[in-house]
């Protein structure tokens, strides 16, 4: 297997032991675009997606090996594990969230609003009440690269909440001009959400009935995915690799990877094992943390 350095770059006293291996494992390379790692524990696999190519691929812990996992996979961009531990998809190219369930059949979670067609949902995230939020630039839209030029039907680039009894598809947070990562903190209270054009992360606090305020930036530099830690803090993809920011929004540490990074996650049987979609690679890297497991999550 190949590998690389591990470059931990500490910029504040509380990065200071948060590190891992001293290399990082190239565990597959050949994508054009990789993206959406979501990981298994049952399976003891990872799936991740190829979106140019219109695809998503499956890299099994155990043996290694890495084949198709779905092909066309509707040019499927940001994935996530819901309670029930099915996969949860934002298909830019179909303009659509959907739940793949046990059996392997497709179930369409959100396609419109308002009656209008969604842009091309990008990434999402489901709440421990199982109401499942999303974010909506228009990649899939712009030109056929990463799904099929169209003319965009809502106006602008948003955050949505599809209710878990109705199925209702409510507009949560406004302002982007291109949402992307999102995240829950332990507790539900925050959301975090990434602006990819402007590189920087909002805050907003989480309301019992659905609905956000605040929406503050939090921290510059970040560029896509984003996912937390058990301690609180936020990984993010961003400026020279995997950025560390402190809850109070300081940027305490960085992983350099040699990509551009556009997703991560952590998996593993004890959740230590952060994986890194960035370019054309997945890396893996064994860390001294634990990923956060939201509230409800399988």
């Amino acid at each position: 297997m190949n590998t690389i350095q591990a470059e931990f770059e500490v910029f504040d006293e509380r990065f200071a032991g948060v590190g891992g291996d001293e290399r990082i494992e190239i565990l597959h390379t050949g994508t054009r675009w990789a993206e959406g790692p979501c990981y298994f524990p049952a399976g003891r696999y990872l799936v991740w997606s190829d979106i140019p190519n219109d695809r998503m691929l499956r890299w099994d812990e155990q043996s290694g090996h890495v084949g198709p996992f779905r092909l066309p996979s509707g040019y499927v961009n940001g994935n996530t594990r819901d309670a029930g531990g099915r996969l949860l998809s934002c298909e830019q190219g179909n303009r659509r969230v959907t739940r793949t369930e046990h059996d392997g059949s497709i179930t369409v979670i959100a396609d419109r609003w308002e009656g209008k067609r969604l842009n091309s949902p990008n990434d999402v995230v489901e709440k421990s009440d199982g109401s499942i939020w999303f974010t909506d630039p228009p990649y899939g839209i712009t030109s056929d690269y990463e799904g099929h030029r169209a003319e965009q039907e809502i106006d602008g680039c948003h955050v949505y909440r599809v209710d878990p009894g109705s199925g209702e598809v409510t507009r949560v947070a406004e302002g982007f001009e291109r949402p992307n990562g999102l995240a829950f903190n332990a507790d539900e209270s925050l959301l975090y959400v990434v602006d990819t054009r402007r590189r920087h992360l909002r805050v907003f606090d989480v309301h019992g009935d659905g609905t956000l305020s605040g929406g503050k930036v939090l921290a510059e530099g970040t560029s896509d995915g984003i996912r937390l830690d058990d301690a609180g803090r936020i990984w993010a993809a961003g400026d020279g690799g995997v950025l560390c920011f402190d809850p109070d929004g300081t940027l305490i540490g960085r992983l350099a990877i040699p990509e551009k990074v556009s997703n991560l996650t952590f998996g593993g049987l004890k959740r230590n094992w952060l994986f890194i979609t960035a370019s054309t690679s997945l890396y893996a890297l064994m860390t001294n943390v634990r990923g956060l497991i939201p509230s409800g999550t399988a």
